[in-house]
């Protein structure tokens, strides 16, 4: 069975092999490219599931590569990278990556961030449809985008799982592990790098003042809430 179509970007071909190898042997399909343009041209032209992207490589990186993909797709991006500072995740995280693998990692590791990304979040009964409005804002969950003044911005795949999450339990403090293990998966928990990023991310899209949010707010040293007080939702 097809589990996903997987691009594995990277410029050692000895790595390109090893995670052919792997990810066909549990059932995936999988192409491959050695740069960031080479990634580029493949996007261009065929449907892929996820990429696993090198942040180091010749002629554009890894990094200049996913801000390029963001543009007009929110395909989920894994960063894979030999450095291990939180200055180079956030970069990575920046650039529109969904999450990042720090290299030596092993297979299992791989797997589970894998299939942490290519879960999908899913309505619960009856909440097909929905609509939320934040003041001038309207979030189409159905159409995973949202509606400032007729102009649609598209949200990648994790803002939306935890811009929805988060939706569906308003007004409520949820803790940052709660968050990381719903959202990206049960291995997560501490990588609260990735929901200052994507808070961030999502205040930009959601919030007339993103420095000073009404709706998408921090509980300092807990969590994150999403304050919808009487906002209502309609079908």
């Amino acid at each position: 069975m097809n589990m996903g179509h997987i691009l594995v970007v990277d410029d050692e071909p000895q790595i390109r092999r090893v995670m052919r190898t792997t990810l066909i042997a549990q059932g995936y399909e999988v192409s491959d490219a050695r740069s960031g343009d080479g990634a580029l041209d493949l996007i261009r032209c065929e449907k892929y599931d996820l990429v696993l992207m090198d942040v180091n490589m010749p002629g554009i990186s890894g990094v200049q590569a996913c801000r390029e993909i963001r543009l007009a797709s929110d395909l989920p991006i894994i960063m894979v990278t030999v450095r291990d500072t939180e200055r180079d995740k956030i970069q990575a995280l920046d650039a529109g990556a969904d999450g990042y693998l720090t290299k030596p990692f092993s297979v299992s590791e791989l797997l589970a961030r894998i299939r942490a990304m290519l879960r999908r979040t899913s309505f619960p009964a009856g909440t097909e449809d929905r609509v939320l409005k934040l003041g001038d804002i309207e979030i189409d969950f159905e159409a995973r985008r949202i509606n400032a003044d007729d102009v649609y911005i598209r949200l990648t795949t994790k803002e939306f799982d935890l811009l929805f999450y988060l939706a569906a339990h308003p007004n409520k403090t949820i803790t940052h592990r709660e968050l990381l293990r719903e959202v990206w998966g049960p291995d997560y928990g501490g990588e609260q790098e990735y929901l200052r990023v994507f808070v961030n991310r999502l205040r930009k899209k959601i919030e007339a003042v993103p420095s000073s949010p009404k709706y998408l707010l921090t509980d300092p040293w807990v969590g994150y809430r999403l304050e919808l007080q009487q906002q209502a939702t309609k079908n």
